[in-house]
């Protein structure tokens, strides 16, 4: 058994944790959540971890070259070198507006690409 501290970055509290794994790596329990989210962060966090992910991408005939994208939902950490090649290979016709999803289901995640900001035609 091995025990990993940690905090919480679910929410501004910070609850200072201390998960404790089997000698094979596995998630065996966590101590010092103050709500469940806490320990869902936590066995994610030694298991799988997760992050949002935020790029951008090119513009074809907008006003701005370049439009703010993010995952609509956390991905494995492990797929963000793949992740990004996508989004990089990615260019979007404007107009572009807040919400549209840009690459749907990012590499089976679940997860989108959506725009995080409107990027309006050049015409």
């Amino acid at each position: 058994m091995r025990t990993v501290e940690m905090t919480c970055i679910v929410c501004p509290i910070g609850c200072d944790l201390k998960v404790t794994l089997d000698d094979e790596g596995h998630f065996v329990s966590v101590k010092g959540n103050r709500c469940p989210k806490g320990e869902i962060y936590a066995r994610d966090e030694v298991v799988d971890p997760k992050r949002i992910l935020t790029s951008s991408v090119k513009v074809v005939g907008g006003k701005m070259p370049l439009v703010s994208v993010k995952t609509n939902k956390t991905i494995p950490k492990r797929l963000i070198r793949d992740t990004m090649s996508i989004i990089k290979s990615k260019k979007v016709k404007a107009p572009v507006k807040i919400g549209d999803v840009i690459v749907e289901n990012i590499l089976n995640t679940g997860s989108n690409v959506v725009a995080t900001r409107t990027v309006k035609s050049d015409e």
